[in-house]
C-alpha cells in the first residue's frame, strides 16, 4: 500500500561480488522466483525490493548488514513476515530474509530452548511439546518467533507465564555496524532491556534463548459461542466472572461472522456471533470447574471447549489468518470492559460485513502484570485488555470498506484508550509509538538507539529515531 523508497541505486556488479561469498541465496528483481520471495503474509502490501538476501546463518547476516551499509541501502528485516504494516519488505532497498535460519535446540533438563530467527511459533511449539514444555508465544502458528518476541509476545499462556519476552534469557544480535554481540541480564544488559519490547530498532536478533514452562500436553481449551445479539449480557457476565478466574485461564473474546468452514455447523455460517476462546493451562479437571459458569451462561450456540493437545489447539486460529488475505488493524489497550465499551463494541460489530473480519479482546493481567513496568521496554503491563479491530478481506475487493469500519470502531473507543501494543500498530506516527512505551521508557529507548544505531540504519520498524 504505501511505498518506502531506498536511498541509493544498487549496483548489479556489487551484487555479483556479494554472491561470490554469500552462503545463502540472493533474489534480484529481474531474477527467477522473485515475485514469490517478495510476498509477505499481508496481501495488501505490494512492495518491490531491489534485492532479497536469504541468509543461511549469522555470517550471512553480518555480510548483508555491512553490504547494505556500504552501499547506502534501506533495509527491511524479515523472519516470519507477519508485520501488519508490511515492515518486513521495502520498495527499492534490501530485504534481509532470515526464514532459512531454523535451528532449534531444546534442553529438557535445564528447561531452556535456543531458537534461530527464522523459526515459526508452530515449529518452536512442536519441539518444546515433545518434552511437555512451551514458550508462551502467540495464537497463530505461522507467525515468526523473532518479530513477535521483540515486540513483547502475547498469547494463550500469557496470564499463567507472562509475555514471550518474560521467558528470554539471552539474545544474539548483529548490530548496525555489522558486529556480533550477545545480550543478557549479565552482558550488555542495556541492550537486553531494549530488545524486550523495543522491536528491531537496535539490530538483527539472530538467535533467542528462552526459558521453557510445563504445559499440557493436554489442555482444556476451545471456543464457546453465542449470538451477537446476546453479547451485551454475555460480556457483562464475562466482565465480572474474569475477576475471579485463576491465572491458568486465558480468554479472548471475538466478535465476527461465523466462517463457512467444515469445522462449524452449516446452519451457523455467516451469522454474527460473539465467541469466548479459552485455554486453561493447568489440570483439565480444575479447568472444568473454573469454566462451568461461563459455559452455562445464557444459550450458547456452540461449545467446543474440550481437552485437546496443546499443539493442536495452538493451530486452531490458523485458518482465520492465512497468508495473502488483506489485513488492516487498529488496536488499543483498555483498563476494563465498562458498559460504554461493551455497547460500543457490540453496536459496531453488528455491522461487520466481511465474513472474515474480526474484533478481538484479550484478557491480560496475571503473570503479565506481575513483572515490573520498567523491567523491560514493553509498555502497558497494567492494562486490563488489548483490543484488536482487524478489517480483513480475502482479496482487495471490499478491503477499503473493512478498513474504514475498523477505523470507525477504533475511533469510537478512543475515549477509553490506554496504551497500545507495539506489534499491533500500523504506520501511525511517532506519537502512537511514544504512547506504546510511555514517555519515560521512550526517552530511554532513544538513548539506547543513539548508542547502538545512531544513524538509524534500522528504521523499517516501529521506529524510535535517535535524534
Amino acid at each position: 500500500m504505501g511505498a518506502i523508497a531506498g536511498r541509493a541505486r544498487l549496483d548489479s556488479a556489487k551484487v555479483d561480488e556479494l554472491a561470490t561469498w554469500f552462503g545463502g541465496a540472493l533474489f534480484r528483481a529481474d531474477g527467477p522466483n522473485y515475485d514469490e520471495q517478495r510476498r509477505i503474509w499481508n496481501g495488501s502490501i505490494d512492495r518491490r525490493p531491489d534485492l532479497i538476501v536469504r541468509c543461511a546463518g549469522v555470517a550471512d547476516v553480518i555480510s548483508a548488514v555491512r553490504f547494505a551499509r556500504q552501499h547506502e541501502q534501506l533495509v527491511a528485516v524479515r523472519s516470519g513476515g507477519h508485520s501488519y504494516p508490511g515492515l518486513s519488505v521495502v520498495d527499492g532497498g534490501i530485504v534481509i530474509d532470515l526464514a532459512q535460519m531454523k535451528g532449534i535446540r531444546v534442553d529438557p533438563e535445564a528447561r531452556t530452548a535456543r531458537a534461530q530467527a527464522g523459526v515459526l511459533l508452530g515449529e518452536l511449539d512442536r519441539d518444546a511439546q515433545a518434552f511437555g514444555l512451551a514458550v508462551p508465544a502467540g495464537i497463530v502458528t505461522h507467525t515468526g518467533v523473532a518479530g513477535l518476541t521483540l515486540g513483547g509476545g502475547i498469547g494463550w499462556l500469557e496470564r499463567k507465564y507472562g509475555l514471550t519476552i518474560d521467558q528470554l534469557l539471552s539474545v544474539d544480535v548483529v548490530t548496525a555496524e555489522g558486529e556480533f554481540v550477545t545480550a543478557s541480564e549479565e552482558k550488555n544488559a542495556d541492550l537486553f532491556w531494549g530488545v524486550r519490547g523495543g522491536g528491531g530498532n537496535f539490530g538483527v536478533v539472530t538467535e533467542f534463548e528462552f526459558r521453557l514452562n510445563p504445559v499440557g500436553p493436554t489442555v482444556l481449551a476451545g471456543p464457546i459461542m453465542w449470538a451477537m445479539e446476546d453479547s451485551p449480557s454475555v460480556l457483562r457476565f464475562y466482565r465480572e466472572w474474569i475477576k475471579e478466574v485463576p491465572d491458568e485461564l486465558t480468554t479472548i473474546v471475538t466478535h465476527r461472522r461465523v466462517p463457512s468452514v467444515p469445522a462449524t455447523p452449516e446452519e451457523l455460517h455467516g451469522r454474527h456471533v460473539v465467541v469466548v476462546g479459552t485455554c486453561y493451562a493447568g489440570p483439565v479437571e480444575d479447568g472444568e470447574s473454573v469454566l462451568k459458569p461461563l459455559r452455562r451462561f445464557g444459550s450458547p450456540l456452540l461449545d467446543r471447549c474440550a481437552p485437546v493437545p496443546f499443539l493442536n489447539f495452538q493451530a486452531t486460529l490458523d485458518p482465520s489468518f492465512p497468508h495473502d488475505w488483506w489485513y488492516y488493524i487498529r488496536s488499543c489497550n483498555l483498563a476494563e470492559l465498562t458498559d460504554e465499551v461493551i455497547d460500543t463494541l457490540v453496536g459496531h460489530c453488528l455491522g461487520i460485513a466481511s465474513p472474515v473480519t474480526v474484533c478481538s479482546v484479550y484478557h491480560l493481567g496475571g503473570a503479565v502484570a506481575r513483572v515490573g513496568e520498567h523491567e523491560t521496554a514493553f509498555g502497558g503491563r497494567d492494562a486490563g485488555h488489548t483490543v484488536n479491530v482487524i478489517g480483513i478481506t480475502t482479496t482487495g475487493e471490499g478491503f477499503e470498506r473493512e478498513r474504514e469500519w475498523a477505523r470507525r470502531l477504533w475511533s469510537a473507543l478512543q475515549p477509553y484508550h490506554q496504551h497500545v501494543y507495539v506489534n499491533f500498530l500500523m504506520q501511525e506516527g511517532q506519537d502512537r509509538i511514544r504512547e506504546a512505551y510511555g514517555a519515560t521508557k521512550y526517552d530511554r529507548l532513544k538513548e539506547l538507539k543513539r548508542k547502538y544505531d545512531p544513524d538509524n540504519f534500522f528504521q523499517l520498524n516501529q521506529n524510535i529515531p535517535p535524534d
